[in-house]
């Protein structure tokens, strides 16, 4: 509704005033600036060259910033209020950046392949480009209904063709490279080239020149960083693909399903991140992240000094078992070797019968958990004779891949088998019994530890359930024994906690070893000079499993030749799209037995390919895989500075632009949440690590600043069964109790969720206040980092708020501005520009909530200037609606133009405090010593007695007139005098 025009709104019979601001106003205002903003691409952020150009020369001059939101997945069940709350924290920084004159680039797009997307489409029964698509369409309608000030221009979907081609593009870039020993991504013609000069030797010592072309190709696709290999993974039958972790519960179970995941080994595509993992530690130092963040990327990378040592394999000549060990200063008290299940030397160590004088619990375990008693049923009940040390192993094993990782290692207890094999300790010379053991991980270190129990308390729990020595190398001094309640010097078979501090050496690992880092550092030496091991570093982190045997993602530009060896396409053959196809399920199996066959196979005329690489036509086979949803993710903050480039993912100068206009820079700020800390952001890091490394990016790490936004929480409500019921339809009773239709149910806090059945829409939130409502609400609830709960019924306060200050402005009966010329009181003109001091500062902080606050006493003031006297000033009304704009930019925007300006207030410099008037006014006291005045201090107006307190003892006059005296007391009255008592 316009300015003079009138219109009657009814509810329940009451006649409201035509131009109160309610719901029906605000959601007509909003939709006016909406489609404005759209028309006149206000929030369009021109490059310097390239497409996208036009208009940068408005921007000459202005310091860019660049604000981005992490890719959200566009979900099928659409928004509700939970999701928006980061996009809106980024919205309000970023229209205050442009306000405060720097050049925002702000834009979204979606990120659409994957596991959820192509699940949700088989369970519709519909295509997951038309699922997707739909989906997409949703959340852009939700989102564009919240005011956001995106340039829609460079909008992006990792489906696109036109995106995922480049998504191609850049993993052929890391299959035609390499990473050298320090860690750095090179072209593959330079491996070659050392090759063939003879700087670097083949792995059999032969020339280069005597291999063969596939000889020399296998070597070659041996040191790329994307390879292929066979590696133990997450199968899932019952979905037919390969699952990552994360995708995985607890409990051994597909998060997507619900079906049981077993670990097995498949020939996959890897990428080689771990040759990347010291500069991923190192290069944290270079990005403001909050330091828990940083903390859980050092922990999953999971980096340790120590040793690597081969340990010969008794009766087996040339058979060795590699660990590594932290603590290579306690290897004479190793008494044991422990493989991870699945290890790939335990076939080759597995003897057909029980060595002579095998313990019986070594091949009949006691205690062993719940979870791996079905594995050994067989053999308890077979007897001695029939449980040979092969049906041992497999049958623990085959448990063992059941359970998984996450759920092995977390069970009660330890578990292993013996596997009939000894190895020979290199310092003792003694063999050592070489276990299969639960708490051991193929993918930390080298699946291989050595078991030092006296020293380590996982290994002396293990040494206790399998009777194993326990011998110590080093004496714990008497404290310790008096805190495990020992006796001192008892025995280490008595021990029930391993002792891992500093001791003295019983034998020392080299001559005047005092400390362990002595020791350590003793013990490498003497192994290296002996030719028994070497100095390494150990990860946690492993090479990053890229294969998914699912139709909706990123198809390889891969092909294989006769040989079986992949081939890269050309980049012109790019983009390999993803056909049609209208059979898409993955072909479940019964059990884990079964053979993963893609949905790609059945794609006729697709999975065989004819065409010539270089060496005459030919006829290959494509890869069949797809690549993880995570892919397109890695680059989108790229693709977004350039999204209509066809030569290049993004043109250098653009990037220079945007991610290092002053050395070593990258996104500005990066929101998004928690929940991300790892996997995504260690993923982004490691891809913009090789683009740099090859020159395509100008930064060493992609985002300069992280924040965290926090979760709204919400009530959820359980029945009798656990099952969680609509939370609107809970209905309170008068003693407290909840019932759902009848029946009672349990309150459960926790995040808000369509699983909970406790989301609120944002579409409701709209119809009932409009838009500036709910962000205003979101932001007003609490810090933006922290979790808030939501209460729908508060909403209203901040309503209210917008009303109060759309009143103070203009007349709810003739929508008739209600602003003069006239000057400001004093003590309003201060309040305003306190006001724009804190606000400016809590805005710099990302302190939205405080922000609001302070908004709200300034319109309260306002408010009642505007009803005493009929009008607000024109000096007072205008920073007023322009410091509300970056929260509630639609009623912002309205009041602006109603206030005589044409264009939009998105480009309006933010209000400058005067620092004298925004200054606390000030008084200056008396001190008294005794009763009589010794110096003054200047205090504010209305300071606590406690801060005049501490003013006066901080002042160096005190000292001075107290020396040699006690102070007692000190008696102050607010605003007048304070009274030292001293004797």
């Amino acid at each position: 509704m316009n300015g003079g025009e009138a219109a009657e709104a009814v509810t329940g019979g009451d006649v409201k005033p035509a131009f109160r601001y309610d719901a029906r106003l605000a959601g007509e205002i909003e939709a006016r600036w909406q489609e404005r903003w759209e028309r006149e691409g206000t929030f369009d952020s021109p490059n310097p060259a390239g497409a996208l150009a036009a208009g940068f020369e408005r921007m000459a001059g202005r310091r860019k910033f660049y604000v981005l939101d992490m890719f959200p997945y566009p979900s099928g069940a659409g928004l509700h209020v939970g999701h928006p709350l980061g996009y809106i924290g980024t919205d309000v920084y970023a229209r205050y950046r442009r306000m405060a004159g720097d050049h925002v680039l702000h834009t979204f797009g979606y990120d659409a392949f994957g596991l959820p997307a192509e699940q949700y489409a088989i369970d519709t029964g519909r295509h997951p480009r038309v699922t997707t698509e739909a989906n997409i369409a949703t959340m852009r309608r939700q989102l564009r209904r919240l005011g956001l000030g995106h340039d829609t221009r460079r909008e992006v979907a990792t489906t696109d063709v036109s995106y995922y081609r480049w998504t191609q593009w850049i993993f052929l870039r890391m299959f035609g490279s390499w990473a050298d020993e320090s860690g750095r991504a090179r072209p593959i013609e330079e491996l070659v080239a050392e090759f063939e000069a003879g700087r670097r030797e083949t792995p059999d010592g032969r020339a280069w020149a005597e291999l063969t072309d596939v000889e020399r190709r296998r070597v070659v696709d041996g040191h790329r960083l994307a390879y292929v290999a066979e590696e133990p993974v997450n199968w899932c039958p019952g979905l037919g693909t390969v699952l990552a972790n994360e995708e995985v519960t607890a409990d051994g179970r597909s998060d997507v399903g619900n079906h049981p995941v077993h670990r097995r080994p498949l020939r996959q595509w890897m990428l080689r991140i771990t040759a990347f993992a010291d500069r991923l530690l190192a290069d944290l130092d270079l990005v403001d992240w909050p330091e828990p963040i940083k903390q859980m990327q050092r922990n999953w990378i999971g980096a340790a000094d120590g040793a690597r040592i081969g340990l010969r394999v008794a009766g087996r000549p040339g058979a060795s078992i590699e660990v590594f060990t932290t603590r290579p200063d306690t290897l004479h008290g190793a008494t044991f070797v422990a493989l991870s299940p699945g290890h790939p030397l335990v076939d080759g160590l597995v003897p057909e019968a029980w060595p002579d004088g095998t313990p019986h619990a070594w091949r009949f375990p006691e205690g062993v958990p719940a979870g791996f008693s079905a594995g050994f049923s067989a053999g308890f009940s077979a007897g001695g004779d029939g449980w040979t040390p092969r049906r041992a192993v497999a049958a623990y094993e085959e448990t063992a891949a059941r359970l998984g990782d996450r759920r092995r290692t977390g069970e009660p207890g330890t578990t292993g088998v013996f596997t009939g094999a000894y190895a020979i300790n290199p310092v003792t010379g003694e063999p050592i019994p070489v276990f299969v053991a639960g708490h051991v991980l193929g993918g930390h270190g080298t699946g291989a530890v050595m078991g030092v129990p006296a020293h380590d308390q996982r290994d002396l729990d293990f040494a206790r359930a399998f009777r194993l020595p326990v011998r110590e190398v080093l004496r714990p001094p008497a404290s310790w024994y008096a805190e495990q309640g020992l006796d001192n010097a008892e025995p280490a078979s008595r021990w029930v906690t391993a002792f891992t501090g500093d001791g003295a050496y019983l034998v020392a690992p080299g001559p005047a070893c005092r400390t362990v880092e002595e020791g350590v550092a003793a013990s490498v030496g003497r192994l290296e000079e002996r030719g028994l091991g070497r100095r390494a570093r150990s990860y946690r982190l492993r090479d990053w499993l890229f294969s998914r045997q699912r139709y909706w993602g990123e198809p390889f530009p891969i092909v294989y030749d006769e040989h079986g060896q992949p081939v890269a396409l050309p980049d012109e053959a790019l983009p390999v799209r993803l056909p049609e196809m209208t059979d898409f399920r993955p072909r479940p199996h019964e059990d884990e037995a079964g053979e993963p066959v893609p949905p790609l196979a059945r794609a006729a005329g697709w999975a065989t390919v004819e065409m010539d690489l270089g060496d005459g036509r030919k006829k290959y086979r494509r890869e069949l895989n797809t690549m993880p949803q995570w892919a397109g993710s890695c680059w989108y903050y790229l693709r977004y500075l350039d999204p209509a480039n066809e030569e290049a993912f993004v043109d250098p100068e653009i990037e220079r632009y945007w991610m290092s206009p002053k050395g070593d820079g990258g996104v500005d700020l990066y929101v998004g949440g928690v929940e991300h800390a790892v996997l995504h952001l260690l993923y982004v890091r490691f891809w913009h690590k090789v683009l740099y490394d090859l020159g395509h990016v100008s930064t060493r790490e992609p985002f300069r600043r992280l924040y965290n936004q926090g979760y709204i929480l919400a009530d959820a409500f359980t029945d009798e069964r656990g099952m969680y019921v609509p939370a609107t339809e809970v209905v309170p009773a008068d003693d407290g109790s909840l019932t759902h239709h009848g029946r009672p149910v349990s309150r459960r806090a926790g995040k808000m969720g369509k699983s909970r059945k406790n989301s609120v829409s944002p579409d409701e939130m709209y119809e009932r206040y409009g838009a500036d409502t709910l962000r205003l609400y979101e932001m007003a609830m609490g810090p933006l980092d922290a979790h808030r709960p939501w209460r729908t019924d508060d909403v209203v306060g901040v309503h209210r708020f917008l009303q109060r200050l759309w009143r103070s402005l203009v007349d709810e009966e003739t929508g008739d501005v209600t602003v003069g010329d006239h000057a400001p009181d004093e003590e309003t003109l201060r309040r305003l520009h306190r006001t724009i001091m804190a606000v400016r500062r809590d805005f710099d902080l990302l302190r939205f909530n405080t922000a609001v606050a302070r908004l709200m006493e300034l319109t309260a003031h306002t408010a009642a200037i505007a009803a005493r006297d009929g009008r607000l000033p024109r000096a007072v009304a205008e920073p007023l609606v322009l410091l509300v704009a970056p929260l509630a930019p639609h009623v912002a925007e309205e009041l602006w133009s109603r206030l005589g300006h044409a264009e939009t207030l998105t480009y309006a410099p933010f209000p400058q405090a005067d620092e004298a008037l925004a200054a606390e006014p000030t008084v200056t006291i008396p001190v008294q010593v005794n009763g009589r005045t010794r110096f003054t201090v200047e205090v504010q107006a209305d300071a606590a007695p406690g801060e005049i307190e501490s003013i006066v003892t901080r002042s160096d006059a005190f000292a001075r007139h107290t020396e040699g005296l006690t102070v007692a007391r000190i008696v102050v009255v607010p605003g007048r005098i304070a009274n030292i008592v001293a004797g």
